[in-house]
C-alpha cells in the first residue's frame, strides 16, 4: 500500500470528524478510501451515461430500436460492472 499524505484545514478536518461519528468510521483513512472509491464510481457512470447519450442522443443516422435497445443494455452492464 502506498502512503499519500494530504492536508486539510482544521475545520474540514472536524467536520470530517463528525460524520465518522455520525457514521461509526474508526479511522480516518477508511472515510477517506471509501469516499475516493464512491468518487471514482460516480466519474466512471459519468462517462458510461455520457458514452450511452452519445450512442442514443447525437446519432446521424437512424437508429433502429434494436440498436438502441443494445446500447442500452451494454450501457447498464457497463454500469453494473462499474458498481
Amino acid at each position: 500500500m502506498e502512503i499519500v499524505s494530504v492536508k486539510f484545514e482544521e475545520r474540514f478536518v472536524r467536520d470530517i470528524e463528525e460524520i465518522m461519528k455520525k457514521h461509526r468510521y474508526i479511522t480516518k483513512a477508511e472515510f477517506i478510501r471509501e469516499a475516493i472509491r464512491e468518487k471514482i464510481k460516480k466519474l466512471e457512470k459519468e462517462i458510461l451515461l455520457t458514452n450511452l447519450n452519445r450512442v442514443y442522443g447525437t446519432s446521424k443516422r437512424k437508429t433502429t430500436n434494436k440498436e438502441i435497445h443494445g446500447a442500452r443494455e451494454k450501457a447498464f452492464q457497463e454500469l453494473e460492472e462499474a458498481d
